[in-house]
């Protein structure tokens, strides 16, 4: 029984994380999508060519992925010590879920190949519904109102107020507008949307079978 629910936490600890993950990684080409959805060049009155601003987006991403690289530099854009605070406590949570995405890997594969084995699918058929309905709910909460879900995600997950940028301190902020995280949030949403969709219609075949 412990171990089974050992399994059930790993497989959805490893969708969760995966979605982050794809997210994440999705955001290098997000990003240059919203730099001319968003015309985020003009909006900000930032001095740079769009190949620089994406070659500061680059180093930012390089400093939050890679542990060996310790401390933060973009050529264009200064940083204060808060707001390198900030990027460090990001850094600490990508790199948190990657972790978790790796252990969790294995046993959730092992996991679907036993269910597979052993013809029991189908047990995956009410917790997939069900966590069909978290992006849903979070999504409507998001559309209703995302300034105040960007600001509780932050009070959640960060114990300070660094991520209150100075943009005359970290113009970074700038060409990072809220709109821009707004979409890497539903983009997120819809990943584990679409991971939960397809555990159920995977269930949902043995009930036809």
């Amino acid at each position: 029984m412990i171990r089974r629910f050992g399994f059930w936490v790993a497989l959805w600890l490893f969708v969760l994380s995966a979605a982050i993950a794809i997210t994440i990684l999705g955001t290098f080409i997000l990003y240059p999508i919203d730099v001319h959805f968003l015309d985020i060049l003009d909006q900000s009155n930032v001095q740079v060519t769009f190949g620089q601003l994406y070659a500061n987006f680059a180093q930012l991403m390089a400093y939050l992925h890679f542990p060996w690289i310790t401390t933060l530099h973009m050529t264009n854009f200064p940083v204060s010590s808060t707001g390198a605070q900030h990027f460090s406590d990001v850094k600490n949570l990508f790199l948190l879920d990657y972790a978790i995405l790796i252990i969790t890997a294995l046993p959730a594969w092992h996991f679907l190949g036993q269910l597979k084995k052993n013809r029991e699918t189908w047990r995956l058929y009410r917790q997939s519904t069900v966590a069909m309905g978290v992006p849903i709910v979070l999504g409507a909460l998001a559309l209703m109102g995302f300034d105040r879900f960007f600001v509780t995600f932050h009070e959640i997950l960060f114990r300070n107020s660094d991520w209150i940028f100075d943009p005359a301190k970290d113009p970074i902020i700038t060409v990072l507008p809220e709109d821009f995280f707004a979409h890497t949030f539903f983009l997120a949403f819809i990943l584990l949307e679409l991971i939960c969709w397809g555990l159920r219609h995977w269930a949902k075949k043995q009930f036809r079978a």
